[in-house]
């Protein structure tokens, strides 16, 4: 567990560290607006696209040889993301680093799956989830004592020996697990009646595992871009290498997220035509029919919607009202990692007691309640500080709702098919987590648009300047504000700025709040899993 949980810190906080190195990043490297946005987004798409053909490799071939190989891509990546002379060669290092990490996570969740029964099952899965929502929020806090300390390359550069280590630990200690065939008629890809040596169940489904990719991939695109270059209408040029999309008529983002929609499809009708031939199968649909797992994933969608939301739309507030420091904005979040580090040990004893759904579903209404206190109370006098205490209750039950809904989700799963249903719901967290950045942020950014707007109305100020003060506002993403206090003379721009930023974080959060409770509301229909019964029947 202790390698496991290392290996889930490792990947977890290089999703969100970024973001705070950025500004020393842009700088550094002379990158274009379009380099620096790739920078960020790469990483999570690719990560989503592979998340379920590595699952199943994982399967098959063995899920600690899988872990030890996502380490040393992700190690070698690193090592070149800190040594990028230029914004292709920090791309294409995200990309890889991208690539690692989808081998790894569903390599430790299904270790945990495959390893762990009854009592110490919930144990085990309150240690990995309580790291996964507690390092998301510990990856700014890095990132920001990495940008206020020392360079930039240190972030990537310090996962060398960590990588090492890693290796090291997991060959002494983590056990090989893999998948055995299942039997005729049960779920999987199974060997047909008659073949006793088991090489259609290992098969390869190439095809299944390039529409996931594919499909996935686009899908999660259109989601982290759709601000960037707009959802129908193009907003800005788009350029991908050679590739070069005009920043006018439509936009990329509908296309792409059509082409993914469509390719998901090709995916069910392609999986449910090899599975129905007795085939190997890159994503068993007869997974969804456990009614847990189908509940769970939505779940998890949810949930990650309204964490990366939140963690998006906080730090534009009190940089753009406070003018934070990067270590101070990340020190306004760490109540969040606090409280789900504390939670999440916690959440495994609570779960033997009253059952692993109950915790899940506690965790959701504590969630639910910080967040909504949180979007009735925000105003532009409000500090880290002020948000500090929701934030600890909010990160308590993110605690205890991520420590036992994959729990849940995967205990009535055939182990033959943990390592392929752990990349699903880690797909699914994925998909969530983009959904929320778009979603969260065009809710801010829509917000802060329009108040500003009504609050220069009566300024005086000639229509022109309005317009061109409130999209200047709108498209930094509030950060403008900052320029305002500092211009002589500007001083009730700047504070109209102030109170439109605290507006567009209050809609941000009562939407995160609504989306949560729609979690809450699916939670409700998780019920015990046999193994929670066994767990009890053996305690």
């Amino acid at each position: 567990m202790v390698v496991i949980s290392l290996g889930v810190s490792l990947i977890v906080v290089d999703a969100t560290i970024v973001g705070v190195l950025l500004p020393r990043i842009v700088t550094g490297l002379d990158l274009t607006t379009t380099g620096a946005e790739w920078v960020t987004s790469v990483y999570s798409l690719v990560f989503a696209a592979l998340l379920i053909p590595f699952g199943r490799a994982g399967d098959l071939f063995g899920r600690r040889r899988m872990f030890v190989l996502g380490v040393a891509v992700f190690s070698v990546a690193s090592l070149l993301a800190a040594l990028a002379g230029g914004a292709g060669t920090l791309v294409g290092a995200r990309a890889l680093q991208g690539v690692g990490a989808s081998m790894i996570l569903p390599a430790t969740l299904s270790t945990v799956n495959a390893m762990f029964t009854g009592r110490d099952r919930a144990i085990a899965f309150g240690i990995w989830g309580s790291l996964i929502s507690g390092m998301a929020a510990l990856g700014p806090l890095v990132g920001g004592a990495v940008a206020t300390g020392g360079g930039w390359r240190w972030a990537f550069g310090i996962n060398l020996p960590l990588g090492a280590a890693l290796v090291v630990g997991a060959l002494a200690l983590m056990p090989e697990t893999r998948a055995e065939p299942a039997v005729p008629g049960g779920m999987g890809g199974r060997p047909p009646a008659g073949d006793r040596s088991g090489s259609a169940w290992r098969e390869i489904d190439w095809v299944g595992g390039l529409l996931s990719a594919l499909g996935l991939g686009a899908l999660v695109f259109g989601l982290i871009e759709g601000q960037t270059y707009g959802w129908w209408a193009a907003a800005r040029p788009m350029s991908i290498g050679a590739f070069e999309w005009p920043g006018t008529g439509l936009s990329p983002v509908p296309i792409v997220l059509a082409l993914g929609i469509a390719l998901v499809a090709v995916l069910v009708v392609v999986e449910r035509a090899r599975a129905a031939a007795g085939r190997a199968v890159m994503l068993d649909l007869a997974l969804f029919r456990i009614a847990n797992f189908r509940h769970g994933n939505l779940a998890s969608s949810l949930i990650s919607v309204g964490e990366l939301g939140l963690l998006f739309i906080l730090p534009l507030f009190l940089l753009g009202v406070h003018g934070t420091s990067p270590l101070q904005i990340s020190v306004a979040i760490l109540p969040l990692a606090v409280g789900a580090f504390l939670s999440g040990g916690y959440a495994g004893r609570l779960a033997n007691r009253r059952g692993a759904h109950r915790v899940v579903q506690i965790g959701m209404v504590l969630e639910v309640a910080a967040v909504l206190a949180l979007g009735l109370t925000v105003s532009a006098s409000t500090t880290g500080f002020g948000l500090a205490p929701w934030m600890l209750l909010y990160g308590f039950g993110l605690g205890l709702t991520s420590a036992q809904l994959t729990n849940v989700s995967l205990a009535d799963v055939p182990p033959a098919l943990a390592g392929q249903a752990s990349g699903t719901q880690s797909t699914a967290r994925q998909v969530g987590a983009a959904l929320g950045i778009a979603l969260i942020g065009t809710v801010f950014a829509t917000g802060l648009g329009h108040a500003m707007s009504d609050r220069l109305a009566g300024s005086g100020l000639p229509p022109e300047r309005q317009a061109a003060i409130t999209r200047e506002l709108r498209d930094s993403a509030g950060t403008y504000g900052r320029d305002l206090h500092d211009t002589p003379g500007m001083g009730a721009e700047a504070h109209a700025a102030d109170a439109s930023l605290a507006v567009a974080t209050r809609h941000g959060a009562l939407a995160t709040a609504a989306i949560l409770a729609l979690g809450l509301a699916m939670s409700l229909r998780l019920r015990p899993s046999s193994d929670h019964d066994r767990g009890q029947s053996k305690g």
